[in-house]
């Protein structure tokens, strides 16, 4: 999966609980792979509704609007 704007395979989530603490991942064949196993036990789910960015550009929406 990757951005519907400039086709990048590496997003980020924010914390709920706190808009500076980010989480970045990638989707490796359908799934959410964070960058590093202490991010992943501590990162918020990532559904079709989470608000996700793109680390390269501007782009940020629901996690359900990256392309395949």
């Amino acid at each position: 999966m990757k951005c519907p704007v400039c086709s990048c395979v590496n997003f980020y989530i924010k914390d709920p609980d706190d808009e500076y603490e980010t989480f970045d991942f990638e989707v490796r064949d359908g799934r959410v792979a964070f960058s590093s196993e202490d991010e992943a036990s501590t990162a918020p789910a990532v559904e079709a509704e989470s608000e996700t960015f793109c680390n390269k550009c501007s782009w940020h929406g629901k996690f359900k609007e990256l392309t395949d």
